[in-house]
């Protein structure tokens, strides 16, 4: 019984550093040529596993790709944002989404840069992993907004939709990257700007 479950364990193991293999190669990838689609038999080869390897662990390219967003969401400290997505009080979620959010982007901002001009340029190039994250961000808005509507936070003039709509422009990439790389903020003084942009516009 021990011998198997050192089996299983040590299977495991080994499936999961052949997925980190796999997503090591997309992101350096991502870095070295930004200007080209990545192929799955690109993948494959600079990871070197068959390209069946690839399919067998995250059973298709779109799968793939959603993959490397989520692991460069999570080791880019996106546990903030979702503590502050937990936080009763909607205020301190737009301040701690915000400020996880820009940490998260700024960790790995070149791989993001890269991701975010290509779903632009060709939505197939990243399989449309950047399209779903950007719906789910755009119904997480929506909702947030919802919630500072009901706590009566929200002044006067401000709809809901119009809440949502600036809550959007603020999370995005986009916003963040005019300021961190277009301005040369530091992420501190990038979440303080879009911090304060949120709270002097819609409370």
């Amino acid at each position: 019984m021990a011998t198997r479950r050192y089996q299983q364990r040590r299977r495991a193991e080994t499936s999961e550093q052949t997925r980190r293999r796999i997503l090591d190669a997309v992101e350096t990838r991502l870095r070295e040529r930004p200007d080209r689609a990545i192929s799955v038999d690109e993948v494959a080869r600079l990871a070197g596993v068959a390209r069946s390897t690839v399919y067998l662990i995250f059973e298709s390219r779109a799968g793939l790709f959603d993959a490397v967003a989520d692991d460069l969401l999570e080791r880019g400290g996106f546990d903030e944002v979702l503590r502050a997505i937990a936080d009763p009080d909607p205020r301190e979620t737009v301040r701690g989404g915000i400020r996880g959010s820009v940490k998260t982007f700024a960790a790995h901002r070149d791989e993001f840069r890269v991701l975010y001009s290509m779903a632009q340029l060709d939505p197939d190039a990243v399989a449309g992993a950047m399209q779903r994250e950007e719906q789910k961000r755009s119904r997480g808005m929506d909702e947030l907004a919802g919630r500072l509507a009901e706590a009566g936070a929200l002044r006067d003039g401000i709809s809901r939709r119009q809440a949502a709509a600036l809550l959007f422009v603020l999370t995005s990439f986009e916003s963040f990257d005019l300021l961190f790389a277009g301005r040369g903020l530091s992420a501190r003084a990038t979440a303080d700007v879009l911090v304060e942009t949120a709270e002097r516009t819609l409370y």
